[in-house]
């Protein structure tokens, strides 16, 4: 066993667990000032997220609805904390992994208090999306950076994985495990879904489109599958202009180019929740059978796979500097 305890903090949006945590959760949403942002915002921000909040709440409250009255994010993100944990001790670490959530419980500042109480050698910030973006790594690290005080104990943060070998083993896992449930696998479109952001934030340089595109090319060269393939984005808020095309608008062109088989891959995320559970594979999938779609499959989330575990245990070995033959450059 390694003299070092590790610290490792794992990074999520978070997600109302109840119906009635729909609207709060949205509020703190709304409040992050990496998520709106504008001129005099400090003074209108409150007041626009009470308004975004409320309204938007109504619209999701079937989302939720569908898939059981709240999120799953905190169980599938937990669950990944302890094999994260497990897999790190049977290779001889001591680490203790902790949940931070940005916008519903466990908070962040709930994260820092029990990180601070075991003592840790060695911290590790691990956020869960596999490409940067400042509305997601960026919103979570700086919360961490308001609520944590440095100890004296090294960090090291993991600021993107979206090239690392070992989480796209385990993409191309889940969706060769997807394509083998079809008749001929080689006959059902990719569909790749990616969480949507504002054009806006793109166009001040923000890496998250870019990183996406070079996810679904890697993904596709190591998969080698022979299946037709697009790239589209989800989960739009509001007026301004998004990154597209939409996942419904790419699957009204689907239908109108007569492609009877799809398979999405929900490539953005790691954990399954309301974007895939209620916007993929209930809403979408409703949308394509009325378009006449005739077999619709979404790949499950990467959660506590194997493949996903093993490379958020190399991804965190490589950033402490432990060399072991199965860890490779994050870069």
């Amino acid at each position: 066993m390694s003299a070092n305890r590790f610290g490792v903090v794992l990074f999520q949006l978070g997600g109302p667990d109840t119906l009635e945590a729909i609207e709060p959760f949205l509020y703190n949403l709304f409040c992050d000032p990496d998520i709106i942002d504008f001129p005099f915002a400090r003074l209108g921000r409150k007041p626009l997220a009470k308004l975004i909040s409320s309204t938007r709440a109504h619209k999701v409250r079937h989302h939720y609805a569908t898939i059981g009255g709240g999120s799953p994010i905190r169980r599938n993100t937990e669950r990944q904390a302890q094999a994260l944990a497990a897999d790190l001790e049977a290779r001889g670490f001591d680490a203790r992994c902790f949940v931070a959530m940005r916008y519903w419980h466990p908070f962040t500042a709930e994260a820092v208090a029990a990180l601070e109480s075991a003592q840790c050698d060695e911290i590790v910030l691990l956020p869960l999306y596999p490409q940067y973006s400042s509305t997601t790594t960026g919103s979570s690290l700086n919360e961490w950076n308001r609520r944590f005080h440095p100890n004296g104990a090294p960090v090291h943060t993991v600021t993107e994985f979206y090239r690392y070998e070992g989480y796209l083993d385990a993409l191309v896992e889940t969706i060769d495990r997807t394509l083998e449930g079809f008749e001929v696998a080689s006959r059902p479109e990719l569909i790749f879904s990616a969480h949507g952001v504002p054009l806006a934030v793109v166009e001040r340089g923000d890496p998250y489109q870019r990183q996406i595109e070079e996810t679904v090319a890697l993904v596709m060269e190591r998969g080698g599958w022979s299946n037709a393939h697009r790239l589209c984005y989800q989960s739009k808020v509001g007026a301004s202009r998004w990154l597209q095309p939409t996942l419904r608008g790419t699957l009204r062109q689907v239908a109108e180019q007569k492609i009877e088989e799809v398979c999405v891959v929900p490539v953005s995320f790691v954990s399954d929740h309301v974007e895939t559970l209620g916007e993929i594979d209930h809403e979408a999938r409703e949308l394509a059978g009325r378009l006449g779609i005739r077999r619709f499959e979404m790949t499950p989330g990467l959660n506590d796979s194997p493949a996903f575990i093993r490379a958020l245990a190399d991804l965190v070995l490589a950033a402490v500097g432990v060399r072991e033959e199965r860890v490779l450059a994050a870069d």
